[in-house]
């Protein structure tokens, strides 16, 4: 299992929630934590950078709001970051530097890395995504299994009970995601690895691998 750890997946110099995960050996176990963590984390901002605009919300100034865009809170834009017209942030929401929260995107207790986009009617819950992730259009995280039961991880090493009811997807470093898929609950996507359009993905695709629509998994040539 250890091609599913935090430190295979994710290049943590590109968060600023390093020292955070860097508590934990899989990344899903981050993600109860997340509210706690951005509230610590955003007391700790400088008002010279950051914008307070209410109750546990931090913005960086350089960052662009649109006045359409709703930020619950906990949540804190990073430097540089495009939040576009009715983005829905509703709260647990690490955004980092240069990222892009699209037209109708929705987040939902997420981390999302240095250079992440989501740009355009996606939903990202109970996830994590990786530097340089990026989510095509309309494509998702689911984050409840149908019977409601516990995400359990499977891969070709074993399964991982993970006692965790919501849990979606983790996107490793660089891994892009097709137009209109669904990652179903438990997701991983290690890093450099390419999910083709309208695929419905579970399990793990491993790392510099090309997810088919079918479900084969073939390896990039590098």
């Amino acid at each position: 299992m250890d091609n599913i750890t935090i430190k295979k997946l994710f290049n943590l110099n590109e968060t600023a929630a390093k020292e955070y995960l860097e508590g934990f050996t899989y990344p899903w176990e981050a993600l109860k934590g997340i509210s706690d963590f951005i509230i610590k984390l955003g007391k700790t901002l400088s008002p010279d950078e950051y914008d307070n605009p209410s109750e546990n919300v931090w913005i960086h100034k350089t960052a662009k709001v649109f006045p359409t865009a709703y930020i619950g809170a906990p949540c804190i834009i990073g430097a540089n970051t495009e939040v576009r017209h009715c983005a829905f942030i509703r709260g647990s929401a690490l955004v980092g530097e240069n990222c892009v929260v699209g037209n109708s995107v929705e987040l939902k207790n997420v981390i999302l890395f240095n250079n992440v986009q989501t740009p355009h009617y996606n939903y990202v819950g109970d996830s994590i995504l990786g530097y340089k992730s990026h989510m095509g259009a309309g494509s998702i995280t689911s984050n409840v299994k149908s019977d409601k039961t516990n995400v359990v991880i499977k891969s070709a090493d074993g399964q991982i009970e993970t006692g965790i009811k919501k849990i979606g997807a983790m996107l490793g470093d660089n891994v892009e995601v097709g137009c209109n898929s669904v990652l179903n609950p438990g997701t991983i996507v290690c890093r450099n690895s390419n999910i083709y359009p309208t695929s419905c993905v579970r399990g793990v695709v491993p790392e510099h691998s090309i997810w088919k629509v079918n479900g084969e998994i073939v390896q990039k040539n590098i």
